[in-house]
C-alpha cells in the first residue's frame, strides 16, 4: 500500500506483508530448533494467542455498521480540568501521532504541551511495527510533565504490546509456559512487530515508566482500557484492584506469571459479536461507566474493510476517519489501523451520533 499519487515521492506504509518475522528473527534461539524462536511449535498458537495483523483474517460481516461521530458539546469536567481526549493505538508511528496532536491543538508547531489544563489518555501500545517506538514514549513522557505544569495531565494505559517489550528484555529467549508447548517473549515480541532499534534505545526509564502504567481508568463515564476484552476480571472486582494486580505481577518479576498476563491482555474481540453488548454490561456493572472505550483490535478488521495483501493504490487501504461504535452504542474502538495506512485517532469525548 503507498501514499501519494503520480510523480510526487511516494510515502509507504507499512502493508500485512511487512509483519513477516524479519531477517534479524529467523534465527532460532539458542536451545531450540524449528520455528523462529521456537515460540509457536509446529506452528501451532499457544492456548489463549490472538494473531496479530499479519494473519488476522478479514472479518465480513454485514451487520456491523461504521457510525459516524463527533465530539458533543464538551462535558462537564472534574473542577479545574479541561476536555478529556483520547488516543488509540499509535505503535511507533511518531509523525503521525504528532500530526494528530497539532490536528486537535493539544501541541504547538515545536511539539511542546497546548492544552492547558486538558486531560490527554494513551490507550497504550506505543512501540513494535512503526520506525520510532522509543521517539513515541519519550514524548509522551514529556507531555506528561509539560501537561502537568499547565494544570491538565497527559496519562497512559497499559497495552499487550508495552508487557510484550518488557517481557522481551526482562526474560529474553528464558522458555516460558504458554500452554501448548515452549515460547518466549524474545521470540513472541519479534514475532509481534518487535523493532530492533526500540531494543537498542530501551532505557531503565523506559521500562520503569511503562511497569507503572494502569491497565483500566474511569474517566467522566468512559471506561478506558486497551484491550477489547473481559480478561480484567480475572485481576480484580474493582479498578483498584485489577490496576494493583497487574502492579504486582510485574514487580515479582514471574516470567510464567507475566506470560499468563500478556496473553490475556493479547485477547480481542469479546465485544464484537452478538453476546457483545453483554460483555461490556458485565465491564461496565463491575467497574462503572456508561461506556467501554479500547484500542487494540484494529477498526479495519472490526468492520472487514481490509484489501488483500497484494493490493495496491487507493482501493486497498481501509477507510477509517474516526471511532467505531457499536455493541449497541456501549463501545468505542479506537485503534484506526495506523500501522495498515488506516489513521492514528485522537478525539475528544463523549461522542454523539
Amino acid at each position: 500500500m503507498t501514499q501519494g499519487a503520480g510523480q510526487e515521492a511516494v510515502v509507504r506504509t507499512a502493508t500485512l506483508r511487512d509483519f513477516r518475522v524479519p531477517p534479524y528473527a529467523r534465527v532460532p534461539v539458542q536451545g531450540h530448533v524449528g520455528h523462529p524462536g521456537d515460540a509457536f511449535p509446529d506452528d501451532q498458537f499457544p492456548e489463549g494467542y490472538t494473531p496479530t495483523a499479519r494473519d488476522l483474517p478479514v472479518i465480513n460481516r454485514g451487520d456491523t455498521v461504521q457510525v459516524r461521530v463527533s465530539p458533543s458539546e464538551v462535558p462537564v469536567a472534574p473542577e479545574g480540568l479541561g476536555p478529556l481526549y483520547v488516543v488509540g493505538d499509535v505503535h511507533g508511528y511518531l509523525d503521525e501521532l504528532v500530526a494528530a496532536l497539532r490536528e486537535q491543538e493539544l501541541i504547538d508547531a515545536d511539539g511542546n504541551w497546548a492544552a492547558g489544563n486538558s486531560r490527554l489518555w494513551f490507550l497504550g501500545d506505543f512501540t513494535d511495527r512503526g520506525p520510532d517506538g522509543i521517539g513515541v514514549i519519550d514524548l509522551v513522557m514529556r507531555l506528561s510533565a509539560e501537561a502537568a505544569a499547565a494544570g491538565g495531565y497527559c496519562k497512559a494505559l497499559m497495552g499487550n504490546h508495552e508487557l510484550l517489550l518488557i517481557g522481551a528484555k526482562r526474560f529474553a529467549d528464558t522458555p516460558v509456559n504458554s500452554g501448548a508447548g515452549t515460547a518466549t517473549f524474545q521470540a513472541a515480541w519479534l514475532l509481534n512487530g518487535g523493532q530492533k532499534h526500540d531494543m537498542d534505545r530501551l532505557q531503565d526509564v523506559h521500562l520503569q515508566w511503562m511497569s507503572r502504567l494502569d491497565a483500566v481508568v474511569e474517566e467522566d463515564g468512559h471506561l478506558l482500557l486497551h484491550s477489547d476484552t473481559t480478561a480484567y476480571l480475572d485481576y480484580g472486582s474493582t479498578i483498584e484492584d485489577v490496576n494493583e494486580t497487574v502492579h504486582e505481577i510485574l514487580n515479582r518479576g514471574d516470567a510464567d506469571e507475566c506470560w499468563d498476563l500478556f496473553r490475556k491482555f493479547t485477547k480481542r474481540f469479546a465485544f464484537r459479536d452478538e453476546g457483545g453488548p453483554q460483555a461490556v454490561q458485565e465491564l461496565l456493572s463491575t467497574y462503572g461507566g456508561g461506556r467501554v472505550v479500547h484500542g487494540h483490535s484494529p477498526i479495519p478488521y472490526l468492520l472487514g474493510e481490509v484489501g488483500t495483501e497484494d493490493a495496491e493504490g487507493e482501493a486497498a487501504r481501509p477507510i477509517v476517519e474516526e471511532p467505531h461504535v457499536y455493541a449497541d452504542g456501549l463501545a468505542i474502538a479506537m485503534d484506526g489501523g495506523v500501522t495498515m495506512a488506516g489513521k492514528l485517532l485522537v478525539v475528544q469525548l463523549p461522542l454523539r451520533h
